[in-house]
C-alpha cells in the first residue's frame, strides 16, 4: 500500500527553524506533484507550498520568504524548512503528493499523510 509519514513537527520558537519531512513508501510507479498543507482551529485548509516534480515550487503569501519546499526524488521524500517561525504557523501540517501506483492498472491518486502538530511558542 502507498503511505505518506511525516516527521519533524514538535515545539519550535518564534523566530527559529524547524524542518519537515514526508516519505512516501509502497508500491509506487511515479510521484507527480508534492506538498504542504496545514489546518489551524478555526481556520479553513490552507496550502502552505507545492513542489513539482521538477522543483518548481509555489508558496502561500503567509510563508513566502520565510519557507523553502525541496524534494528528493530519489528518496521519494518531501522537505519543508520552515524559518523564522511566527506563533499563527501553529497547526497540524499535512503531507499530500499525487501518486501513480505500480500496478497492472496504474491509476493517479491524491494521498496524504497523518498530520504532524507544529506549535509556535512565542
Amino acid at each position: 500500500q502507498v503511505q505518506l509519514v511525516e516527521s519533524g513537527g514538535g515545539l519550535g520558537q518564534a523566530g527559529g527553524p524547524l524542518r519537515l519531512s514526508c516519505t512516501a513508501s509502497g508500491s509506487i510507479f511515479s510521484i507527480n506533484g508534492m506538498g504542504w498543507y496545514r489546518l489551524a482551529p478555526g481556520k479553513q485548509r490552507e496550502l502552505v507550498a507545492a513542489i513539482t516534480s521538477g522543483g518548481a515550487a509555489n508558496y502561500a503569501d503567509s510563508v513566502k520568504g520565510r519557507f523553502t519546499i525541496s524534494r528528493d526524488n530519489a528518496k521519494n521524500t518531501v522537505y519543508l524548512q520552515m524559518n523564522s517561525l511566527k506563533p499563527e504557523d501553529t497547526a497540524v501540517y499535512y503531507c499530500n503528493a499525487d501518486i501513480v501506483g505500480d500496478r497492472y492498472f496504474r491509476m493517479l491518486k491524491d494521498y496524504w499523510g497523518q498530520g504532524t502538530q507544529v506549535t509556535v511558542s512565542s
